[in-house]
């Protein structure tokens, strides 16, 4: 009886003694295994985190890069349009401007030339005619110039303003013996428009047509 119950004693301790082994290899396994899990974890977000944080930004740089670089062109483009623009268009305006001037001067310094002319015969003749020691015909004969160049003067003041009251820009008229020249600011003449001008400087000036030239500038 005794030996019986000696035997279960050894049975039950050798059992837990299995027990207690079994229960701590499970629970070095279980430990173990979460370990490797959280490594695997931790590898796998940090990987990921590398993944997210460094690719689409070097991603996005290079778009804004590319963006920021079209954006310039396009700008830079505008700009020298604009700027060639400018300058063709002021090149156009200088251009019509010395033209305009050149015009202007020419009508201008050609009416100033003129009537410098017939203020010389004028003073000559005068001179001519209060002369004492001038014969009576040659005082005579300067008075006949005086008149017709002071006639001659109105004539061409009278008929410049009835062109220009057709609506001419400008008109400058020179009268010699045998030859009228007529020039005309426009940038063409109508053949009724010729007509008119000639009627005017043949009335005014007392000279046939056949000897009016009418010419435009």
């Amino acid at each position: 009886m005794k030996i019986l119950k000696r035997n279960q004693l050894i049975i039950l301790v050798i059992s837990l003694m299995l027990i207690t082994a079994g229960y701590l290899n499970f629970t070095a396994n279980q430990e173990n295994i979460m370990t490797s899990t959280i490594a695997d974890r931790n590898d796998t977000t940090i990987g990921d985190a590398e993944l997210v944080s460094t690719i689409p930004h070097e991603e996005n740089r290079t778009e804004e890069t590319e963006n920021n670089i079209t954006v310039n062109n396009e700008e830079e483009k505008d700009i020298a349009a604009t700027e060639t623009e400018t300058a063709e268009s002021s090149i156009t305006d200088t251009n019509e401007t010395v033209q305009t001037n050149s015009e202007d001067y020419y009508f201008t310094t050609s009416k100033l030339e003129r009537n410098t002319m017939y203020s010389e015969l004028l003073e000559t003749y005068q001179e001519m005619y209060n002369n004492t020691n001038a014969t009576t015909e040659a005082k005579s004969e300067a008075l006949t110039k005086i008149n017709n160049i002071n006639n001659t003067k109105n004539a061409i003041m009278i008929a410049e303003n009835l062109i220009l009251a057709k609506g001419f820009e400008d008109v400058v008229i020179f009268a010699n013996e045998g030859s009228v020249s007529v020039i005309i600011k426009a940038s063409e003449l109508k053949q009724e428009e010729v007509a008119q001008i000639q009627n005017i400087v043949s009335r005014e000036l007392n000279v046939g047509a056949e000897i009016i030239h009418i010419s435009n500038k």
